[in-house]
């Protein structure tokens, strides 16, 4: 047993070595092309380019493989994953090749002949990318090429490709320390291996048993500091305790008489602690003045329980929409409070608005869950028939109040797709949606309450009673094990018009988009503090306060990135979006980011701001 125990110790450390080379490996090879490996790859180019590092000689089929119409970016650990997947051709692999064209195995073929097939078969080269091969002297002579010198030509620059990458990475001890991002995990040998987070995915209900387990995946405490702060600046902000109650909504007494509209919406907490949301256009067919609020949903409560989402703060932001929709235009966003809304009152236009909600990310975040036991979810009668549990109708009933964005009591098939999409990636199309009426109780081709209990009944039957892809269903809408939502928010948004009716209408359920950031930070920069790096004019820190919020943003005016160590350590009462007091976040050149957000812990006792950006 021992040497069992011993060999599997061995085998294990072995494992974990291999790993750790092939992790740096894969640094090595992306650090040659990119300054960081935060900067992402943006085209089909860097992708061939950074393979080509790594020791690969990627076909267009592999690239378009990984590169579809959908693609925008690749991040580093798409990268790794890529490379994991596509395995090194060998020079056996490569003489077998070239052996079905050489059928008389002289070891050589005729330039003639491989213009005709390279330049006819497969991927189609040029007669100028031909005669590149064809003119090196190393493996050519009389007209014909030498197949085995040009294999080991071949494996010897995908080597050296391999050892160029790993020798800069070993050159520069800037690079090897990097520790920011994704890559901050050390392993036991020192070598830097990253944190494993995929793309974000929508799980589906068939593979659920393949769903990882939950967790939190953040970066430690302290960024590696081996560098120095060469300049910083400190911002501090006092508020007292519940102050940030005080900035009031003003509702005019005429109100009741202006015309409104209404939708509802969640936020829901991804498995890599990304936010998503419902985002809607307006349409005002008139100017006219409105007031538009936003606020966490008040679903049935149970008295003595607590609900986390009720104190999640929500905000919206305001854009008007131009010749398309890429082209959108801050108006403003809701930063007068009354309570837990959140609202802003003007004068708008005729025409097409943009509503983002948004969440800081501070109160919406991955939990450690203390459940004792799993919730019962079905149950059979006496008649030996099953049922839904009385604590999973409740639960259901509240989720059907949240899809049911236009508050009708009835869902639309608009309104399941939303659903649908979230709990199982897929659509309901019109003929599964006729299915559906002929099967459960609907009115006016919208399904009821009752219609909607009886679906998951159904589902419930269909697996004979494993609660397997009830669950799926559930941990997707932000539940715990104990029929709690801890991973989602619900609110509602009241629009109301003085002059014309206004029109709402629920188009994503995606993640905060460029445009969003792009708001908050036009938003903090109009309206906040700015104060200029000592020492480093081009870094300004911008730092706004709405509310019971303190955003802060860092531009980036000079022409290479910078990296920003943010110290939080002097605050006091303080939560931030990141979880950290200490991080490191890096701006490329002639940019912007959001460098925290930040709220109080507790808010009926006073809280200090107090931050340190240092310039490292």
């Amino acid at each position: 047993q021992k040497v069992t125990h011993s060999e599997n110790l061995q085998g294990k450390k072995s494992q974990h070595a291999e790993e750790a080379i092939f992790y740096m490996n894969c640094r090595a090879a992306y650090l040659t092309v990119f300054k960081s490996s935060l900067e992402n790859i943006k085209s089909k180019e860097q992708l061939s380019l950074v393979l080509q590092q790594a020791g690969k000689n990627p076909s267009q089929k592999t690239v378009n493989k990984y590169w579809t119409s959908q693609t925008t970016t690749l991040n580093f650990d798409d990268f790794c994953a890529i490379l994991k997947q596509e395995k090194t051709t060998t020079k056996t692999e490569l003489l077998a090749a070239f052996g079905k064209i050489d059928t008389n195995n002289t070891g050589y073929i005729l330039h003639d002949e491989l213009y005709k097939i390279l330049t006819t078969r497969g991927e189609k080269m040029t007669l100028d990318e031909v005669s590149t091969i064809t003119e090196q002297a190393d493996f050519n002579c009389s007209g014909k090429l030498d197949y085995n010198k040009f294999c080991d030509l071949y494996m010897a620059t995908s080597e050296q490709c391999c050892k160029t990458a790993q020798e800069k990475l070993e050159a520069d001890n800037r690079l090897k320390q990097q520790q920011f991002g994704s890559q901050a995990e050390t392993s036991s040998e020192g070598i830097t291996l990253p944190v494993s987070k995929p793309s974000p995915r929508i799980l589906r209900k068939t593979d659920h048993k393949l769903a990882p387990p939950k967790g939190d995946s953040r970066t430690p405490s302290r960024p590696s500091s081996a560098q120095t702060c060469k300049a910083s600046i400190s911002t501090t902000i006092s508020t007292a305790a519940s102050s940030n109650r005080n900035t009031k909504l003003i509702e005019p007494d005429t109100m009741k008489e202006w015309q409104c509209a209404q939708s509802k919406g969640c936020f829901y907490l991804e498995e890599d602690g990304e936010i998503i949301s419902h985002k809607y256009k307006l349409h005002l067919p008139q100017r006219s003045t409105v007031c538009i609020t936003i606020k966490p949903l008040n679903l049935r409560q149970v008295e003595g329980k607590s609900y986390n989402w009720l104190s999640v703060d929500t905000a919206l932001y305001i854009l008007k929409e131009k010749e398309t929709q890429e082209n959108l235009q801050l108006v403003s966003f809701t930063e007068q409070q009354n309570k837990e809304m959140f609202g802003w009152k003007g004068e708008l236009g005729s025409g097409v608005y943009w509503l983002l909600p948004f969440t800081t990310g501070c109160r919406l975040k991955k939990v450690k869950p203390h459940i004792t036991g799993e919730a019962k979810l079905v149950c059979r009668g006496e008649d030996g028939e099953l049922a839904l549990t009385r604590e999973f109708r409740a639960a259901l009933l509240d989720i059907f109040e949240t899809i049911d964005l236009d508050g009708n009591g009835l869902l639309s098939l608009e309104e399941y797709n939303f659903f649908e999409l979230r709990t199982s990636g897929e659509k309901c199309d019109e003929e599964a949606w006729a299915v559906c009426r002929e099967n459960f109780d609907m009115k006016k081709n919208e399904l009821t309450r009752q219609g909607f209990l009886d679906l998951n009944l159904m589902e419930a039957n269909a697996r004979e009673g494993d609660p397997s892809d009830l669950w799926v269903t559930l941990l997707s809408l932000g539940y715990n094990k104990a029929l709690e939502m801890t991973e989602a928010c619900p609110f509602v948004i009241d629009i109301y018009a003085e002059k014309c009716k206004p029109r709402i209408k629920a188009i994503y359920l995606e993640a905060g988009s460029w445009q969003l950031n792009r708001a908050i930070c036009k938003s903090v920069v109009n309206k906040g503090e700015a104060k200029v790096m000592d020492g480093c004019e081009n870094i300004v820190v911008y730092s706004y306060k709405t509310g019971r919020r303190i955003t802060s943003v860092i531009e980036n005016k000079s022409e290479n990135k910078v990296i920003i160590h943010v110290n939080n350590e002097q605050s006091k009462n303080c939560l931030n979006n990141r979880g950290l007091s200490v991080f490191a976040v890096e701006v490329a050149p002639k940019s912007m980011m959001i460098s925290q957000h930040v709220m109080p812990l507790n808010e009926q006792e006073e809280w200090l701001y107090k931050c340190v950006h240092s310039l490292l």
